[in-house]
């Protein structure tokens, strides 16, 4: 097997299993001795620590951990890879947006499912189990046939990776401004039309791995009255609901200009305060209302690396998480997502998601749980956080959850040294993907990595 790694669920069948690794991450912690029971669903039904019951497959020299969740995702722009890094072509988010449009015009539908299925495959690689794919390329050409929406499908459970398709709907080119261009790949044509796809769409899904979600695209592709339409629909279907937010000044300022109000007071005001809902990014959103957002309920769905790429900005993590709600999941306000896929590394995102916030304020320690650990949260929020955004019941290993599990080695020269304390912390902030040794989905292997020089020199 070589280092590239090997996939695919079809090359194991799910069966009833009970596994051990040396260390768990269970309950908050890296635990030894830690038993977890798996279904021939996919689904874990039992936890048990302690004693010496005998156990089906023993991970040795590795920690299991939930599959790392990527609730934000666009992945036929993992194309646009290495494009416009030079300087003087893409100074900004609109002229960068500008080349983007330019990749949708030369996409035919088996070029997008080829690379979606090679950003799925990456995914897999860094450990990621399950991708919230917000998808708004949805049409082969010039009619609105949603053709592209079944290319998706078939790329995931190509790959074997857990789906939540956000399916996105997109009606203008801008607040009162309409379509142009690549845009119109994107279109719903009504409100009725995109529910009706949704609908087909939900009937379509393979219940064991694939689920539904809808999103607004934004402020600047949905009119006000039809976000709130979407918003009591999704509910109404008991599905997620996204919405890209204040990722843009200028997205402010028009907002502004039309409506009198930021995107973010609009929601706060028409959406009972955005419980339920993502935002994305909220790199802009005013202090106040971000509090009211993530009080109310609402998740940010951070996506560090595309906002770096992008020259973004940073966000308010502190304000993100004094405001989360009691009970809310262990990721607090805070989901991860890859966006662009110009880089694929949760490790990495989960790292960007600290330091970029310690070069903003100047100090260490920011993203931290309730004993100032900064590797423990940022697991969190990368796992249960991402659970809560897109509606899954996964993210932690508990009976009742999806078998979706990284498995890291521990042999790997990054980790060396590490300890049952030390390994969130090394893994978060000093691993690369390289730690990854296998990623399985709804409980069977469906990505393994060849053999790697350890520390050991084995």
């Amino acid at each position: 097997m070589s280092d590239a790694g090997a996939r695919g669920p079809e090359a194991t069948g799910a069966a009833a299993m009970t596994l051990e690794a040396d260390l768990t991450w269970f309950d908050g912690a890296m635990r030894p001795g830690v038993r977890v029971s798996v279904s021939a669903d996919g689904t874990i039904t039992g936890v048990a620590t302690g004693g010496n019951a005998p156990v089906d497959r023993r991970l040795h020299r590795a920690a299991l951990l939930p599959g790392f969740i990527n609730a934000h995702s666009h992945a036929f722009q993992r194309a646009l890879r290495g494009r416009g890094e030079t300087a003087g072509q893409q100074g900004s988010f609109w002229a960068w947006r500008d080349a983007m449009y330019g990749l949708v015009e030369t996409l035919d539908a088996a070029t997008l499912e080829r690379w979606t299925r090679s950003a799925f495959r990456e995914m897999l690689a860094s450990g990621i189990t399950t991708v919230g794919e917000f998808h708004y390329l949805r049409h082969a050409g010039p009619d609105t046939d949603f053709s592209l929406d079944d290319g998706v499908l078939r790329a995931a459970a190509a790959e074997g990776i857990r789906i939540v398709l956000i399916a996105v709907c997109y009606m203008t080119g801008g607040i009162g401004a309409p379509l142009g261009g690549a845009q119109r790949r994107f279109r719903s044509e009504s409100i009725a039309q995109f529910l009706d796809q949704q609908d087909r769409l939900a009937a379509r899904l393979d219940p064991r791995t694939q689920h539904p979600a809808m999103a607004a695209h934004s402020i600047r592709a949905v009119g006000i009255s039809d976000i709130v339409r979407l918003g009591q629909e999704a509910t109404a279907r008991r599905q997620p609901f996204h919405m890209h937010v204040e990722e843009q000044r200028q997205e402010i300022e028009a907002s502004l200009a039309h409506y009198g109000r930021r995107p973010m007071q609009i929601i706060i005001e028409q959406m009972q305060g955005g419980k339920g809902m993502t935002a994305v990014h909220c790199t802009h959103t005013d202090a106040a209302d971000l509090a009211t957002f993530v009080q109310s309920g609402g998740i940010v769905c951070l996506c560090p690396l595309t906002e770096a790429n992008l020259a973004d900005g940073v966000a308010d993590v502190p304000r993100m998480l004094e405001h989360a709600p009691a009970g809310a999941a262990g990721g607090g306000s805070i989901a991860i997502g890859t966006d662009s896929n110009a880089r694929l590394s949760m490790l990495e995102e989960m790292r960007w998601l600290e330091l970029a916030q310690r070069l903003r304020l100047e100090r260490r320690a920011i993203v931290t749980d309730s004993s100032g650990r900064v590797g423990a949260r940022l697991l969190r929020c990368a796992t249960e956080g991402g659970a809560a955004s897109l509606g899954l019941d996964a993210g932690a290993i508990r009976a009742g959850a999806r078998a979706d599990f990284a498995i890291i080695d521990l042999d790997h020269p990054m980790l060396e040294g590490s300890t049952a304390l030390t390994l969130p912390d090394a893994l978060v902030l000093g691993g690369g993907d390289g730690v990854v040794r296998e990623t399985w989905v709804a409980g069977t292997p469906v990505w393994q990595r060849g053999p790697q020089i350890t520390a050991g020199g084995r």
